[in-house]
Protein backbone atom coordinates (compact mmCIF):
# COMPACT_ATOMS: atom_id res chain seq x y z
CA UNK A 1 0.00 0.00 0.00
CA UNK A 2 1.20 3.54 -0.83
CA UNK A 3 1.36 4.95 2.71
CA UNK A 4 3.12 8.14 1.53
CA UNK A 5 0.06 9.11 -0.53
CA UNK A 6 -2.13 8.30 2.45
CA UNK A 7 0.03 10.55 4.65
CA UNK A 8 -0.09 13.36 2.10
CA UNK A 9 -3.88 13.35 2.07
CA UNK A 10 -4.11 13.50 5.84
CA UNK A 11 -1.56 16.26 6.17
CA UNK A 12 -4.08 18.58 4.54
CA UNK A 13 -6.36 18.15 7.55
CA UNK A 14 -3.70 19.48 9.92
CA UNK A 15 -4.35 23.18 9.19
CA UNK A 16 -8.03 22.79 10.09
CA UNK A 17 -7.40 20.96 13.37
CA UNK A 18 -7.18 22.21 16.91
CA UNK A 19 -3.97 21.82 18.93
CA UNK A 20 -5.24 18.46 20.20
CA UNK A 21 -5.97 17.37 16.64
CA UNK A 22 -2.44 18.26 15.54
CA UNK A 23 -0.99 16.23 18.39
CA UNK A 24 -3.25 13.33 17.38
CA UNK A 25 -2.05 13.49 13.77
CA UNK A 26 1.58 13.62 14.93
CA UNK A 27 1.06 10.54 17.08
CA UNK A 28 -0.61 8.69 14.21
CA UNK A 29 2.16 9.55 11.74
CA UNK A 30 5.21 9.16 13.96
CA UNK A 31 4.29 6.53 16.53
CA UNK A 32 1.81 4.44 14.54
CA UNK A 33 2.18 4.81 10.78
CA UNK A 34 5.96 5.23 10.77
CA UNK A 35 6.51 2.41 13.26
CA UNK A 36 4.16 0.22 11.24
CA UNK A 37 5.95 0.86 7.93
CA UNK A 38 9.54 0.85 9.19
CA UNK A 39 9.53 -1.89 11.83
CA UNK A 40 6.28 -3.73 12.49
CA UNK A 41 5.81 -5.04 8.95
CA UNK A 42 9.26 -6.60 9.03
CA UNK A 43 8.76 -8.15 12.45
CA UNK A 44 5.60 -9.94 11.28
CA UNK A 45 6.84 -10.75 7.77
CA UNK A 46 7.99 -14.23 8.80
CA UNK A 47 5.22 -15.11 11.26
CA UNK A 48 3.77 -17.91 9.11
CA UNK A 49 7.03 -19.16 7.67
CA UNK A 50 8.70 -19.47 11.08
CA UNK A 51 5.67 -20.84 12.92
CA UNK A 52 7.20 -24.23 13.60
CA UNK A 53 5.42 -27.30 15.01
CA UNK A 54 7.19 -30.45 16.22
CA UNK A 55 5.49 -32.63 13.62
CA UNK A 56 5.74 -33.14 9.89
CA UNK A 57 2.12 -34.17 9.46
CA UNK A 58 0.94 -32.39 6.27
CA UNK A 59 -1.51 -29.60 7.02
CA UNK A 60 -1.02 -29.59 10.80
CA UNK A 61 1.13 -26.45 10.88
CA UNK A 62 -1.27 -24.50 8.63
CA UNK A 63 -4.30 -25.49 10.70
CA UNK A 64 -2.63 -24.60 13.99
CA UNK A 65 -1.40 -21.28 12.65
CA UNK A 66 -4.88 -20.40 11.40
CA UNK A 67 -6.34 -21.31 14.80
CA UNK A 68 -3.96 -19.18 16.88
CA UNK A 69 -3.66 -16.34 14.31
CA UNK A 70 -7.11 -16.02 12.72
CA UNK A 71 -6.15 -12.50 11.62
CA UNK A 72 -2.56 -11.29 11.62
CA UNK A 73 -1.64 -8.38 13.87
CA UNK A 74 -0.16 -6.50 10.94
CA UNK A 75 -3.34 -6.72 8.84
CA UNK A 76 -5.51 -5.66 11.75
CA UNK A 77 -3.26 -2.67 12.37
CA UNK A 78 -3.43 -1.70 8.69
CA UNK A 79 -7.23 -1.85 8.76
CA UNK A 80 -7.27 0.09 12.03
CA UNK A 81 -5.08 2.87 10.63
CA UNK A 82 -7.25 3.16 7.53
CA UNK A 83 -10.52 3.31 9.44
CA UNK A 84 -9.26 5.64 12.17
CA UNK A 85 -8.05 8.22 9.63
CA UNK A 86 -11.07 8.09 7.29
CA UNK A 87 -13.06 10.63 9.40
CA UNK A 88 -10.23 13.16 8.93
CA UNK A 89 -10.59 12.75 5.18
CA UNK A 90 -14.32 13.32 5.56
CA UNK A 91 -13.60 16.60 7.34
CA UNK A 92 -11.24 17.57 4.51
CA UNK A 93 -13.98 16.83 1.96
CA UNK A 94 -16.43 18.95 3.96
CA UNK A 95 -13.92 21.82 4.06
CA UNK A 96 -13.41 21.53 0.29
CA UNK A 97 -17.18 21.71 -0.16
CA UNK A 98 -17.38 24.84 2.01
CA UNK A 99 -14.52 26.46 0.08
CA UNK A 100 -16.21 25.71 -3.24
CA UNK A 101 -19.43 27.14 -1.83
CA UNK A 102 -17.58 30.30 -0.76
CA UNK A 103 -16.09 30.67 -4.23
CA UNK A 104 -19.55 30.45 -5.78
CA UNK A 105 -20.78 33.13 -3.37
CA UNK A 106 -17.88 35.40 -4.22
CA UNK A 107 -18.60 34.88 -7.91
CA UNK A 108 -22.17 36.03 -7.21
CA UNK A 109 -20.99 39.10 -5.30
CA UNK A 110 -20.99 37.66 -1.76
CA UNK A 111 -17.71 37.70 0.21
CA UNK A 112 -18.46 34.31 1.84
CA UNK A 113 -17.58 35.47 5.33
CA UNK A 114 -20.00 32.99 6.88
CA UNK A 115 -17.77 30.07 5.93
CA UNK A 116 -15.78 29.00 9.01
CA UNK A 117 -12.58 26.98 8.58
CA UNK A 118 -11.17 27.07 12.11
CA UNK A 119 -12.53 24.06 14.04
CA UNK A 120 -12.48 25.92 17.34
CA UNK A 121 -14.72 28.65 15.88
CA UNK A 122 -16.78 26.94 13.18
CA UNK A 123 -20.52 26.51 13.41
CA UNK A 124 -23.12 24.46 11.63
CA UNK A 125 -22.45 21.33 9.59
CA UNK A 126 -18.67 21.59 9.59
CA UNK A 127 -18.59 21.76 13.40
CA UNK A 128 -20.78 18.67 13.64
CA UNK A 129 -18.72 16.82 11.03
CA UNK A 130 -15.53 17.50 12.98
CA UNK A 131 -17.10 16.51 16.30
CA UNK A 132 -18.56 13.27 14.91
CA UNK A 133 -15.21 12.44 13.32
CA UNK A 134 -13.59 12.61 16.76
CA UNK A 135 -16.20 10.29 18.25
CA UNK A 136 -15.82 7.86 15.34
CA UNK A 137 -12.01 7.82 15.63
CA UNK A 138 -12.19 7.07 19.34
CA UNK A 139 -14.82 4.35 18.73
CA UNK A 140 -12.67 2.69 16.04
CA UNK A 141 -9.61 2.53 18.28
CA UNK A 142 -11.63 1.20 21.21
CA UNK A 143 -13.25 -1.39 18.95
CA UNK A 144 -9.92 -2.66 17.64
CA UNK A 145 -8.45 -2.74 21.14
CA UNK A 146 -11.36 -5.01 22.11
CA UNK A 147 -10.81 -7.20 19.02
CA UNK A 148 -7.12 -7.60 19.83
CA UNK A 149 -7.97 -8.45 23.42
CA UNK A 150 -10.47 -11.10 22.32
CA UNK A 151 -8.16 -12.67 19.75
CA UNK A 152 -4.95 -12.43 21.76
CA UNK A 153 -5.66 -12.56 25.47
CA UNK A 154 -4.02 -9.65 27.34
CA UNK A 155 -2.41 -8.62 24.02
CA UNK A 156 0.37 -11.13 24.66
CA UNK A 157 1.80 -13.94 22.55
CA UNK A 158 3.11 -17.08 24.28
CA UNK A 159 6.39 -18.66 23.28
CA UNK A 160 4.82 -22.09 22.82
CA UNK A 161 1.24 -23.04 21.96
CA UNK A 162 -0.24 -26.53 22.12
CA UNK A 163 -2.42 -27.68 19.24
CA UNK A 164 -4.51 -30.82 18.87
CA UNK A 165 -6.65 -29.97 15.85
CA UNK A 166 -7.06 -32.40 12.95
CA UNK A 167 -5.04 -33.40 10.98
CA UNK A 168 -2.47 -33.20 13.79
CA UNK A 169 -1.85 -36.77 15.06
CA UNK A 170 -1.82 -35.74 18.75
CA UNK A 171 -1.07 -32.74 20.97
CA UNK A 172 1.81 -30.95 19.28
CA UNK A 173 3.91 -27.99 20.42
CA UNK A 174 4.10 -25.03 18.05
CA UNK A 175 6.67 -22.26 18.42
CA UNK A 176 6.01 -18.61 17.54
CA UNK A 177 8.88 -16.73 15.95
CA UNK A 178 10.28 -13.78 17.93
CA UNK A 179 7.48 -13.63 20.53
CA UNK A 180 9.27 -11.11 22.80
CA UNK A 181 9.82 -8.63 19.97
CA UNK A 182 6.23 -9.00 18.80
CA UNK A 183 4.91 -8.49 22.32
CA UNK A 184 6.91 -5.26 22.64
CA UNK A 185 5.50 -3.89 19.39
CA UNK A 186 1.99 -5.00 20.34
CA UNK A 187 2.22 -3.23 23.69
CA UNK A 188 3.58 -0.11 21.99
CA UNK A 189 0.71 -0.01 19.47
CA UNK A 190 -1.86 -0.60 22.22
CA UNK A 191 -0.48 2.24 24.35
CA UNK A 192 -0.39 4.68 21.42
CA UNK A 193 -3.96 3.73 20.49
CA UNK A 194 -5.07 4.46 24.07
CA UNK A 195 -3.33 7.84 23.96
CA UNK A 196 -5.07 8.64 20.66
CA UNK A 197 -8.44 7.73 22.17
CA UNK A 198 -7.79 10.05 25.10
CA UNK A 199 -6.76 12.89 22.77
CA UNK A 200 -9.89 12.46 20.64
CA UNK A 201 -12.14 12.59 23.70
CA UNK A 202 -10.31 15.60 25.13
CA UNK A 203 -10.58 17.42 21.80
CA UNK A 204 -14.31 16.62 21.59
CA UNK A 205 -14.82 18.01 25.10
CA UNK A 206 -12.79 21.08 24.14
CA UNK A 207 -14.93 21.76 21.06
CA UNK A 208 -18.15 21.35 23.03
CA UNK A 209 -16.83 23.62 25.77
CA UNK A 210 -15.72 26.31 23.32
CA UNK A 211 -19.11 26.28 21.66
Amino acid sequence: MNWSLFEGLLSGVNKYSTAFGRIWLSLVFIFRLLVYVVAAERVWSDDHKDFDCNTRQPGCTNVCYDHFFPVSHIRLWALQLILVTCPSLLVLMHVAYREAKAQRRRANGDDGRRVHLEPGKKRGGLWWTYLLSLVFKAAVDVGFLYIFHRLYRNYALPRVVKCELPPCPNIVDCFISRPTEKNIFTLFMVVTACVCVALSLVEAAYLVGKR
